[in-house]
């Protein structure tokens, strides 16, 4: 056995023994020992293998796959650019703490710096935003090389999943290979290529951090950002507190769950009266809670497991690993809540059935209608993978219902949405939705080149076209003192026909123009991939907030 094919073996061999049961392949030459193991095991039904044709694609539908399984998922390419084309996710990854496993194929080190074809410095290319880097040296057949190899990729997947220290998040190893690059018929190994008779080469433990006390006192609201988790939800039931919770955050289900969190932090005093709150996840959805969050009068206790902690407004009083609430509060606090809540969400729905006069949405389609309509539709046993920009926020103004919800928003980028949401579903057990802008859907068209002998997933995509990005008008860029410039440089319309588009990879596609034909067609059982496109207006979207805000305020 030649020691590239020796070296890719064992290395997959360990990944699987470390818990790795997806894998993500963009074809390359210099990759092709790892292509060939990753095959191999795919075959034996050791692990699930997805190829892409490109490199971006691949990593964001890793994204996708650790979002829906938990797991940590390798990505493998070759060298080059191949491996610059991952920066995207490799970003996403870092600021939302997924483990991404990069394993970037490269030229032997004596390479580098001569002109070589498709070599680079591919050392720490990622920089600060992985969590290891570490060069596995060029392989060679000496006795010691296994044990380097799997003890090294042990290493690589506890920390990329976070193990030791609570702080989950990409990482990089790069692999330098020699020809031959396939296996012959050399002779053997002189050391066997067996990991551990027992799971992974070595063990690796988790630490351990005590909660802390929080009691009953100050007027105090649970904020749950994305990836809070349900330890946000049972604070704020423990507590007896209001729960603002973002779609992304895992916990957007329960009695204190407050739908119209947003329009009543802006629109109404009530908001004036917090004195306390409790931080879970990454908030990043609301000006209102980012303006709550910065608030020198407010108390803000971080709930943060990881090294890190979110605290955009410098006003953090303290970081705490985990919470263990004392006592729940016995005031009227959430009672006030849930009922401005109440009245808020039924002056909100009035605006978007057209019940209000001179309301914009003339209970037609807009873009919170369709995101309450596909909520409904994806139901308590489905998932729903949203793109950033306007669909979350729209989903965000929406009737909470209980559904598992997948986001991007490490970094809030719209890149990579279908490639993630495509890795999502083929996670699923069940039918999978997507809420997706029109801008985020042609960021990522590639996302639907999947090649004939690959997994589909039943997945379906709502893209909600404004032809361009609605989401300006609504900021300051939208005010008529920009109108001059702003069709061109912010709303960027890009007329393009998404049925042709849709056409050229086989994609079924169906346009629905209203309410009641997008129940009909959401309605139907999801098989394979499909598109469905809703045209909305983005020219009254500024007038639509108007009036949700006018009509909250009025309370």
């Amino acid at each position: 056995m030649n020691p590239s094919t020796a070296f890719a073996t064992v290395v997959v061999d360990e990944l699987i023994r470390s818990g790795v049961r997806e894998a993500v392949l963009a074809p390359g030459s210099r990759s092709t020992p790892l292509a060939l193991a990753l095959a191999a095991a795919d075959r034996d039904g050791r692990l699930r293998l997805h190829v892409r044709i490109d490199e971006r694609t691949a990593g964001f539908l890793a994204l996708g796959l650790i979002r829906g399984t938990g797991l940590p998922v390798p990505v493998v390419t070759t060298s080059g650019t191949a491996v610059a084309n991952l920066y995207p996710a490799v970003l996403e990854a870092s600021h939302s703490g997924l483990p991404l496993i990069v394993l970037s194929a490269d030229r032997p080190p004596e390479l580098r710096g001569t002109g070589a074809n498709q070599t680079t410095d591919q050392l720490k290319v990622f920089g600060d935003a992985v969590r290891l880097f570490h060069e596995l040296g060029t392989p060679s057949k000496q006795v010691g090389q296994v044990a380097y190899w799997r003890s090294q990729v042990v290493r690589a997947v506890s920390t990329a999943v976070g193990a030791r220290t609570s702080d989950p998040g990409p990482v990089q190893l790069n692999c330098p290979l020699v020809e031959p690059l396939v296996p012959t018929d050399d002779s053997d190994w002189p050391e066997p290529l067996d990991g551990r008779s027992t799971g992974p080469w070595t063990s690796v433990h988790a630490t351990g951090a005590q909660p802390s006390a929080v009691a009953p006192g100050p007027k105090t609201v649970v904020v749950a950002g994305d990836g809070a988790s349900q330890a946000a939800r049972l604070a704020a039931e423990a507590g007896g507190w209001p729960l603002f919770a973002e779609p992304s955050s895992r916990a957007r289900t329960g009695p204190a769950v407050i739908s119209a969190y947003r329009l009543l932090l802006a629109a109404t005093t009530m908001g004036d009266e917090i004195e306390r709150v409790l931080v879970f996840g990454h908030p990043t959805l609301s000006r209102p809670i980012s303006k709550l969050l910065a608030r020198p009068d407010v108390e803000a206790i971080v709930v943060a497991p990881t090294g890190l902690w979110p605290d955009a407004g410098r006003r953090a009083t303290s970081v705490v690993t985990g919470l263990e609430v004392i006592g729940s509060d016995q005031t009227d606090w959430l009672d006030r809540w849930q009922q401005a809540d109440q009245l808020a969400r039924a002056a909100m729905d009035k605006v978007l059935t057209g019940g209000l006069a001179g309301s914009v949405a003339s209970g037609g389609l807009s873009g919170p209608v369709v995101a309450a309509v596909v909520g409904e539709a994806v139901g308590a046993d489905g998932m729903l993978v949203v793109a950033s920009s306007n669909p979350v926020r729209d989903l965000d103004l929406a009737p909470v219902v209980p559904i598992r919800t997948v986001a991007n928003r490490g970094l809030a980028g719209i890149d990579g949405t279908l490639s993630t949401a495509v890795g999502a579903a083929l996670a699923n057990a069940g039918a999978t939705y997507a809420l997706v802008g029109d801008l985020a859907f042609l960021h990522d068209a590639n996302g639907l080149v999947i090649g004939p002998a690959e997994p589909r997933p039943d997945l379906r995509i709502v893209v909600l076209n404004d032809n361009g990005g609605g989401i300006f008008a609504t900021l300051e860029q939208g005010g008529a003192d920009q109108a001059d410039h702003f069709e061109r440089v912010f709303g960027t319309p890009h007329n393009v026909d998404l049925a042709a588009l849709c056409a050229s990879t086989g994609t079924p596609h169906r346009l629905v123009e209203t309410v009641d034909e997008l129940r009909e067609v959401l309605a139907r059982t999801v098989a394979g991939i499909d598109v469905v496109e809703v045209r909305v207006d983005r020219s009254t979207r500024r007038d639509l907030h108007a009036d949700l805000h006018q009509a909250v305020s009025r309370l």
